[in-house]
């Protein structure tokens, strides 16, 4: 069994390209408070921002249109929270100035990481991360709450949940959820019905080429191997989503045209 486990976890595991910005060799940016520059020293693509102790590292993910910043403080603390447009923003200044930089699609905030999702493969992360950088280093100087929304809380057990479901919120919380996260995305329950457990993918998981993967013979395999009743794994999206990608896809075919 434990073999089996950390075959499992293996699956879900990605590839991390994280630096340690301990080193002065690597790539760093260093903002000097009260003069609105930025210098940015090429190198590697791992920055390190210094302002008053506030360290900000960025991190890979398996999705090559997300980037991972990691402020080296919380941001929510616990949870997670999508904002898949620019109108889901509203309770947000951080995501609102976020998705003020050009190229800027996607924000999901984490416990103590922020992913940002670039629209296309052509936008260079250069000038999104710079102005990223500047955005969460004046947020976290401001002092202002990160949001005024609801979170995405651990999957909160229900006095009507089955033995079943609490099974399946109990791994997602202890097993899954956490390894994902350490890849910038998260993994939302949205129900079981007919042995199908539905999962919405948010953060570096939207859009990205290895979610099939990760959600088949990762997640999908270690539920059946805890849980005998789940056949199988679905993703699913809110209505919102949906309106969101349609309207997009729509302005994306009318700037090629």
């Amino acid at each position: 069994m434990a073999a089996h486990m950390r075959w499992a976890l293996q699956l879900l595991s990605r590839s991390r390209n994280t630096t340690n910005l301990r080193f002065q060799s690597r790539s760093q940016i260093h903002a000097e408070r009260g003069s609105g520059k930025v210098l940015l020293q090429p190198g590697t693509r791992t920055a390190h921002l210094s302002v008053r102790h506030l360290s900000i590292q960025t991190q890979d993910t398996p999705n090559p249109q997300s980037l991972k910043f990691l402020p080296g403080k919380p941001v929510l603390g616990s949870g997670t929270l999508d904002f898949p447009s620019p109108s889901s923003a509203g309770c947000s200044s951080l995501a609102r100035e976020l998705f003020e930089i050009e190229g800027v699609k996607r924000v999901f905030f984490g416990p103590d990481f922020i992913t940002v999702t670039k629209a296309d493969e052509d936008i260079e992360w250069v000038d999104i991360k710079r102005h990223a950088l500047e955005a969460i280093t004046k947020f976290f100087e401001s002092g202002d709450p990160i949001t005024t929304g609801a979170v995405h809380p651990e999957s909160s057990l229900s006095e009507d949940d089955d033995d079943t479901v609490q099974m399946i919120k109990e791994l997602l919380d202890t097993r899954i959820r956490p390894t994902v996260q350490e890849d910038g995305g998260d993994v939302i329950y949205k129900g079981f019905e007919n042995g199908t457990v539905k999962l919405k993918l948010v953060g570096s998981c939207t859009g990205c080429p290895s979610s099939t993967v990760t959600l088949r013979n990762g997640i999908q395999n270690m539920l059946q191997f805890y849980i005998p009743e789940v056949d199988n794994v679905e993703q699913v999206e809110d209505e919102v989503d949906e309106i969101n990608a349609k309207v997009f896809a729509e302005l994306e075919s009318k700037l090629q045209d």
